[in-house]
C-alpha cells in the first residue's frame, strides 16, 4: 500500500491518496507565483489536496498471491489488470 496513485501504476499493489501532480504542481505553482509577486510567505494559505484516488494493481496482487476483495475493487477509482 502506498500514498500516491502513480506508484500502483508502477507496480505497487494498491495506493490511496492524492495524485503527485495534484500535490506538487497545482498548489506549489500557485504559491510560487504569489511569492514571485511579492506576497509574504506568512500571508500565503496552506493548501491541502481535495481529490483522493484508490488505485489497485491486480497484476501485482496476483504475482504476490494476494486476493483483493470484490468490495474493495468496487470502490476503486482505477483497477489495473
Amino acid at each position: 500500500m502506498h500514498e500516491f496513485p502513480e506508484t500502483a501504476e508502477e507496480g505497487c499493489v494498491a495506493a490511496y491518496g492524492p495524485s503527485l501532480i495534484e500535490v506538487f504542481r497545482e498548489p506549489y505553482g500557485r504559491q510560487l507565483v504569489q511569492l514571485l509577486r511579492g506576497v509574504k510567505p506568512a500571508d500565503i494559505p496552506i493548501e491541502q489536496p481535495n481529490k483522493f484516488e484508490l488505485v489497485i494493481n491486480l497484476k501485482t496482487a496476483k504475482a504476490m498471491g494476494v486476493t483483493v476483495p470484490e468490495a474493495l475493487l468496487a470502490r476503486a477509482d482505477k483497477v489495473i489488470e
